[in-house]
């Protein structure tokens, strides 16, 4: 595709696929880090995210920019869910509830902050999108590399107790990456695998391998609150914003049906409605309007009349 085509990103239906019929993962392109002495310095108000609540790797980094309360350091801007033929839309061309316009450049598409920071650039015009004002360009598009730069990266700006949280412990690392390989490849990339197939015969395969992993997960949670440990780690934000989106639209759109996650698996519904009730980061970066509409309406080669289903209800059952 031309730097400027974006028609194929928009229904992820028409991703590229392997010989078997299983969906091709893309890789991020922009993998620079924030640090001391480096290229990109920490400093309050230089850097600025790019999100959007529907996507679950762009909510990981709303989920640990509240936890830290990085509000005031790193502004936001939520796009539109309507993604469609130019990508990701800011409120200037849609505006749909929660959605903002682009506060530096007006932009309309997120595609377009892409060319700015590299005109020849012919990957994906993905969200997150962590961007430096002092030299406009990406720092990073890497949602787990960038939750990490949040997680230790501004710490000298933070009050006491948002310094202190840490989210990838020393003495846990090895644990914690052990999980996220396996709940990736299982799980966040699972529902995609088994959604996305194009032959019966993948889908099968990766709807028993993504259930094979819930099951694990269900295991690990029986009489805990948390993945890693008995505290917050990434572990937990990586999969939970799997595990949110689970019933309302990957059991539904991505054929993800063998069981749901309230009727089916009790200690994993513990546990996602105890971060959603008591962790306000974790509720406040979650709108189901927002996420149903991606992925019922911007798919529109698998459900073409756009209809968005109602249920369930409620989003999210209360303790």
């Amino acid at each position: 595709m031309t730097s400027n085509d974006s028609s194929s990103q928009a229904d992820v239906y028409k991703a590229p696929r392997n010989e078997d019929g299983s969906i091709k993962f893309h890789t991020t392109s922009f993998r620079d880090t924030i640090e001391r002495g480096g290229k990109f310095e920490p400093e309050c108000d230089r850097y600025h995210l790019y999100a959007s609540y529907a996507c679950p790797w762009a909510t990981r980094t709303l989920i640990v920019r509240k936890l830290k309360g990085l509000e005031d350091i790193i502004p936001v801007t939520i796009v539109s869910p309507r993604l469609g033929a130019n990508g990701w839309p800011f409120a200037s061309v849609d505006e749909f509830p929660g959605a903002e316009t682009d506060p530096l450049y007006n932009s309309q598409y997120v595609k377009e902050l892409y060319l700015r920071a590299n005109t020849a650039y012919t990957g994906r015009f993905s969200v997150p999108l962590l961007w430096d004002k002092k030299n406009q360009t990406i720092v990073n598009n890497e949602s787990a590399e960038i939750i990490r730069i949040f997680n230790s990266a501004f710490n000298e700006f933070l009050s006491e107790d948002k310094a202190k949280l840490d989210l990838y412990p020393e003495d846990l690392r090895a644990e914690i990456d052990s999980v996220n390989d396996w709940v990736y490849h299982g799980i966040n990339n699972g529902v995609y695998s088994t959604g996305m197939a194009a032959t019966q015969a993948a889908y099968e395969k990766n709807v028993h391998e993504l259930f094979d992993s819930l099951d694990k997960v269900e295991k690990i949670l029986q009489g805990r609150d948390y993945l890693v440990g008995d505290r917050l780690t990434e572990a937990d934000i990586r999969l939970w914003v799997t595990i949110i989106r689970f019933d309302p639209v990957y059991v539904g759109q991505f054929k993800c049906n063998i069981r749901t996650i309230r009727d089916g698996y009790p200690a994993i519904h513990s546990w996602l409605r105890k971060l959603y009730w008591n962790i306000p980061a974790f509720k406040d970066s979650t709108d189901f309007d927002h996420i149903k509409t991606t992925y019922y309406w911007s798919h529109a080669s698998s459900n073409p009349t756009r209809i968005i289903p109602v249920g369930p209800i409620p989003n999210v059952l209360p303790l």
